[in-house]
């Protein structure tokens, strides 16, 4: 089958956009990737999340058909990465941590020069330029220098760059590192309307916040190896559960609000209060509303209650016995996902 037959059962019909079993790659004595298995639907945005060194970008090579595995299989859409590396390459877009462009030429020519070189025409490669400019808010910077670019905006760039194709899968190196808040925020919409129109993302990252805002299901990769997978919510449950925190607006009222909750809810060493504020762990959400009768019918008023998952950071630290922020730019923050009422 072709590559145009190929790239059409792709956008149509496979339900997996990636399958990799085993995979496994040495690089002398460092085995950097060690039998790691992944299956990304179709359709959705997968999450990769580890520290530097953790086999990440390796292994996002060999799904690229950049490296070769030394053991294991994957698929692109059913195409073998090995066997059928050239279908692959028309099935994909690749964009790593540094811009792949070069910087004497403007952002119009970078794009223009991908373009021919990806066959599109003279006319139709200068169009393409200007839609994906406009796509990625470049177009004021259309004609400048790359020298002169930010960092946000040639990671805007290199984004552009790969899906001038327009790619049913996409692989997302750590695209956001080093970048500041708001322009974090104006790529993560950028790789949300990507999904929206049809791609599918495989996303490295070691923010923790990045992961949890984007991804549709994650996997946890620490030293070559996935060392859990699952949804957001099944891999913050699966280190404990959610707890209640209530702040009381009348102090000397907090012993008997602390009594109601451990009595309504069932928990007795685990509720700890402090400065009017008490936090209890919360197994069953069902039980919250009659804590909130309970504490009504006392006479007991609320000034805030909220629930609180535990954080990505947590499921981290639980499973590897390390923080996912080591070697980590300092400033990464783990998200909370909190839900906040105000009484």
């Amino acid at each position: 089958m072709n590559a145009i037959h190929a790239r059409d059962k792709a956008v149509s019909g496979e339900e997996w956009a990636v399958e990799a079993s085993g995979l496994v790659k040495t690089f002398g004595s460092n085995r950097a990737v060690d039998g790691v298995s992944l299956n990304v639907r179709a359709g959705s945005i997968y999450g990769v999340l580890g520290p530097n060194g953790a086999g990440k970008t390796t292994t996002i090579r060999m799904l690229a058909t950049l490296l070769k595995p030394d053991a294991g299989s994957a698929r692109i859409f059913g195409y073998d990465v090995t066997r059928e590396s050239q279908i692959v390459r028309q099935l994909i877009g690749v964009t790593g941590q540094y811009a792949s462009v070069d910087e004497s030429l403007s952002a119009t020519e970078n794009l223009i020069i991908f373009s021919r070189l990806l066959g599109l025409g003279r006319v139709e490669s200068r169009r393409k330029a200007a839609e994906l400019l406009e796509e990625f808010g470049l177009t004021e910077a259309a004609k400048r220098p790359l020298k002169n670019f930010s960092g946000g905006m040639r990671r805007r760039l290199d984004l552009a760059a790969s899906l001038i194709a327009q790619p049913p899968l996409i692989f997302l190196d750590e695209p956001t590192t080093g970048l500041d808040p708001r322009t974090r925020a104006q790529m993560w919409e950028t790789i949300r309307r990507l999904v929206k129109t049809g791609s599918t993302v495989l996303l490295t990252t070691q923010y923790l916040d990045e992961a949890d805002q984007l991804a549709d299901r994650i996997a946890v990769i620490d030293r070559g190896t996935v060392v859990a997978e699952g949804t957001v919510d099944e891999l913050k449950a699966s280190v404990g559960t959610s707890s209640l925190h209530l702040s009381v607006q009348d102090q000397p009222a907090i012993g008997e609000a602390r009594r109601i909750v451990e009595r309504v809810l069932q928990a007795t060493s685990s509720v700890t209060s402090e400065a009017g504020k008490i936090t209890a762990p919360m197994a069953n959400a069902d039980r919250v509303t009659d804590l909130l009768v309970a504490l009504r019918e006392s006479g007991i008023r609320l000034s805030e209650i909220s629930v609180q998952k535990p954080t990505l950071d947590e499921v981290f630290l639980t499973i590897t016995g390390h923080g996912a922020q080591e070697n980590a730019a300092p400033n990464t923050q783990a998200s909370h996902r909190k839900e906040e009422v105000m009484l």
